[in-house]
């Protein structure tokens, strides 16, 4: 199986990435526990910056955009994690689901992730994430994670699970998503249609 992790942290080292490979880590302890070997991809869109805004400008993909896009659109599950800016994903995490096309993450499990300074931001993966990847028609996960500053290295409460049990909760959702998903059709060789197409032909 092949899972692709979207970070679109700007620093290095980012809280946001932190967050998204310890997702990813949850996700791929989980498959391997039912027998599934996981490579994981990931797509760092701070170093696509400049690519995502050419591309709006000339419509055309560059070698390295469209190698993340296909890296998205043909993996077996998504991790997708972003900073919160002005209550909502980063513009750049936006731009670059812009450019992909509506449908290509059809029926794709999805676990949307954020990171912010304050916990009164958390729901930014309700009224932001969830929607737009519910308008691609994605299958997200129940759980969705967002980790506050004092969430790092918190155990919970009574109350609320720490950061280390959302985790690994919302990795085994998208384990079990990924788990349960028909395996993708392989693209029709044309040349092979083709021939399909003209034996079908009946001449009188």
């Amino acid at each position: 199986m092949k899972l692709t992790v979207v970070s679109a942290g700007l620093s290095t080292p980012s809280s946001t990435r932190l967050l998204a490979d310890r997702l990813a880590e949850a996700a791929r302890d989980d498959l391997a526990d039912q027998g599934h070997t996981v490579s994981i991809e990931v797509v760092e869109l701070r170093s696509l910056a400049g690519d995502v805004a050419d591309h709006f400008v000339t419509g055309f993909a560059s070698p390295r955009l469209a190698a993340a896009i296909e890296a998205v659109t043909g993996a077996d599950g998504l991790i997708a994690v972003t900073p919160v800016f002005t209550a909502s994903y980063s513009g750049l995490f936006k731009s670059f689901f812009d450019v992909i096309a509506p449908d290509a993450l059809t029926g794709q499990p999805v676990l949307v992730a954020a990171t912010g300074g304050t916990a009164r931001h958390s729901l930014v993966l309700e009224h932001a994430l969830r929607p737009l990847f519910a308008y691609l028609r994605a299958a997200v996960a129940p759980t969705a994670v967002y980790a506050a500053s004092e969430d790092w290295g918190s155990g919970g409460d009574e109350h609320t699970d720490g950061l280390p049990a959302r985790v690994r909760r919302a990795g085994g959702e998208l384990a079990a998503l990924m788990a349960a998903r028909p395996p993708r059709a392989e693209p029709a060789d044309d040349v092979t249609a083709l021939e399909r197409q003209l034996a079908d032909l009946r001449f009188d």
